[in-house]
């Protein structure tokens, strides 16, 4: 069976996409393959489910069939694909053979577990499907040991502590937020999580987790012991390139393309969490739905090319909330930081003066837009 555009996802990259293609064209045929559900949801939401006492059906704002019919395409949930022959334009699915004009390769990435005894036993909260899948536990759990302070630890911890449960928290930088910001700027929020109750434990690693009778037991690399109910593991992603690989495209970080989203294949193309877009992986929401956006409308016969302004990421901690935006995370920055009642605003300068990059917090968030505009290119 023939789609002149298949796209294999069915995250927010994908359902941008396929929005943006519907706009200027009702007709095309469009195919899309997904492992999920493909009910709709939003991932940022993940991040609140404890302290809103929400379920994973709560996340679900469209159903998949209702999806498809308003967008009129050929879905298919809970189907696999187990390789592409980029020569023959085919798929081979769990569900049949499918031939494709043009293929959109939007397979995000997944959670990564440390490579220790026992990390059978963690959990990652880098799904809908995920959650589902522990949300018994996690709910029920009155002590949660979290592995990673980046921003999804960061961010799970202060919901989980709002919950009401207990919170630790262990990585191995010296710092929360430590690849994205210098610790003189995350130390405000991290000062905050301490006061509320969450213990943090630096510069330090998990050997292995053991399940001790009705708990968990992490032993960390400086010998100390952590007994919790519940482990969940935010240390990061992984993009999803092997079926990509295996099609014999180009990777690196993730799957390379270039700035109309093409990858190494001139029928293939790549965008979400998969895609390396100059260089660089982009897992936020604001570069996907550009993406989407411009393969929207290469994928309907224009000549778009990707344009990455300066963008915001909000770190989603609503006692402590910040906006970031620039090279942050660049040890070569001089920062300039002022501290107020009313929060933070840090600038990191570079040696000719010009900003790169800033952190604002709480009353201070609205400045956000104004420095945005003063970021050097």
């Amino acid at each position: 069976m023939t789609a002149d555009i298949v796209v294999i996802g069915s995250g927010f990259a994908a359902r941008q996409l396929v929005k943006n293609i519907r706009q200027q064209d009702k007709q095309v045929p469009i195919r899309l393959i997904a492992a999920d559900s493909c009910d709709e949801y939003s991932k940022p939401e993940i991040s609140h489910v404890f302290s809103l006492g929400q379920y994973a059906k709560d996340l679900t704002r469209q159903t998949a069939a209702d999806w498809a019919e308003e967008h009129n395409i050929m879905l298919h949930p809970n189907t696999r694909v187990s390789r592409i022959d980029a020569a023959a334009h085919t798929i081979e699915t769990s569900a049949g053979l499918f031939t494709y004009g043009r293929l959109v390769l939007a397979t995000g990435a997944e959670a990564i577990l440390p490579p220790v005894p026992g990390n059978e036993l963690m959990y990652t909260l880098n799904s809908q499907q995920e959650y589902c899948r522990c949300e018994a536990d996690l709910q029920n759990a009155e002590h949660v040991l979290l592995i990673g302070g980046g921003l999804i630890g960061t961010e799970l911890a202060m919901d989980l502590n709002r919950a009401g449960k207990s919170v630790t928290l262990v990585d191995r930088s010296s710092s929360l937020l430590s690849t994205l910001m210098p610790p003189e700027v995350s130390s405000r929020l991290q000062h905050r999580l301490v006061k509320d109750g969450v213990r943090l434990y630096f510069n330090t690693q998990i050997q292995r987790v053991e399940r001790v009778n009705d708990r968990l037991v992490a032993y960390l690399d400086n010998g100390q012991r952590l007994s919790a109910d519940t482990v969940i593991c935010a240390i990061g992603l992984r993009p999803n390139v092997e079926l990509a690989q295996a099609a014999g495209l180009a990777t690196r970080l993730g799957i390379v393309v270039n700035d109309r989203l093409n990858t190494s294949d001139k029928d293939i193309y790549a965008l979400g969490d998969c895609a390396e877009i100059e260089g660089k992986l982009l897992p936020y929401l604001q570069p996907a739905l550009l993406a989407a956006m411009t393969l929207g409308k290469n994928l309907n016969g224009k000549a778009a090319t990707l344009i990455l302004p300066a963008m915001l990421c909000k770190v989603k901690t609503p006692e402590m909330p910040l906006h970031l935006a620039g090279d942050t995370g660049n040890p070569e920055l001089n920062w300039n930081i002022d501290v107020s009642r009313a929060g933070i605003i840090a600038r990191g300068m570079d040696d000719a003066g010009l900003l790169r990059a800033f952190v604002v917090s709480e009353d201070h968030m609205k400045t956000a837009f104004t420095l945005l505009k003063q970021l050097a290119r």
